[in-house]
């Protein structure tokens, strides 16, 4: 469920990319969209940072792929929306389109598995090194 607040703050803005992609829409506000990745990327590490924070909290130091898959779920919701936006909002059948559609939205999906995922981990892994530098052995 990690995913669910990143995707939240991205989901207004992918009717409007999938309009650009998929329904032969121009898309104008490019400055909106920019703003809207940065809010993206920021809410992603603030909530991988939490969730690492609640895993140290657990005595589990085990994090790296935990806080890599957080970032990463993001992916499911956008291929949820794909789903949404397919048999809902398109007007496309048959099997090359639905081929077409959901091979490139897979590829898609999974950069920003990779994208997202990246981004978590190296918020995570700045939050452990800060904390850990923090603490005084003696």
């Amino acid at each position: 469920m990690a995913g669910f607040l990143p995707f939240s703050a991205i989901y207004i803005e992918l009717y409007y990319i999938f309009a650009s992609l998929w329904g032969h829409r121009i898309y104008t506000i490019n400055s909106i969209l920019f703003i809207v990745f940065i809010v993206l990327l920021i809410v992603t590490a603030f909530i991988t940072v939490a969730l690492t924070n609640f895993q140290l909290a657990t005595k589990d130091h085990q994090w790296w792929w935990r806080s890599f898959l957080c970032g990463g779920s993001t992916r499911l919701f956008i291929f949820a929306y794909c789903l949404y936006y397919y048999y809902a909002r398109s007007d496309m059948s048959g099997f090359r389109q639905s081929s077409f559609f959901f091979g490139y939205m897979a590829c898609i999906c999974y950069s920003f598995f990779l994208m997202l995922g990246t981004v978590s981990f190296r918020a995570a892994l700045f939050f452990v090194r800060h904390i850990y530098r923090s603490i005084e052995c003696k």
